[in-house]
């Protein structure tokens, strides 16, 4: 059985606004997660525009990422998309961050360094390409920025969100101690 004794009130006070429902989070996300993101975004995006394969031989020929395949500048441009996102939401949302879309945006970022990694292991199409294909510097700049936006994007979600689950533990601990 709970007993309601002047602790309570304290914590309930600490917890609840004056109509009853909990308080914004007095701890909101720690943006660096979405300026790291943003940064890898645009070192991904830079990289498309290096080459990322070249083929050997007296017809030698070098392709940037854009030219290569139609996936590296769909995921630069998908990651800009994300990295206007994050930085919105950092403005605008609740606790500022939107757990959903950085999930999301970390996930992009990962599809963006697993296609970095095909280039550098084994470049894609290298047998339409006509076998000799060697992978150029785009693809280690592209990996650099993937991994970068990444690991932004997972410190982003790893903060609190405005109406996260520490909050409504934080009422329920409350609620059954006392």
């Amino acid at each position: 059985m709970a007993t309601t004794g002047a602790s309570a009130h304290s914590h309930d006070h600490e917890l609840h606004n004056d109509h009853g429902r909990l308080r914004h989070n007095d701890r909101p996300a720690n943006p660096m997660g979405a300026y790291v993101a943003t940064a890898g975004a645009v070192v991904f995006t830079a990289a498309t525009w290096m080459d990322w394969a070249s083929t050997e031989g007296e017809n030698s020929t070098s392709a940037s990422g854009y030219e290569a395949d139609t996936v590296i500048p769909l995921l630069a441009y998908l990651g800009l998309g994300f990295a206007v996102a994050l930085l919105y939401a950092a403005k605008r949302a609740r606790g500022r961050q939107h757990r959903g879309l950085s999930l999301t945006a970390m996930a992009a970022g990962l599809a963006a360094v697993g296609v970095a990694l095909s280039y550098i292991f084994d470049v894609p199409g290298a047998f339409e390409r006509g076998g000799d294909v060697s992978v150029e510097a785009g693809a280690f700049v592209g990996l650099l920025g993937a991994i970068i936006w990444s690991v932004g994007a997972g410190l982003l979600a790893k903060e609190p969100e405005g109406d996260d689950d520490w909050a409504t533990e934080r009422v329920t601990a409350a609620h059954t101690t006392h």
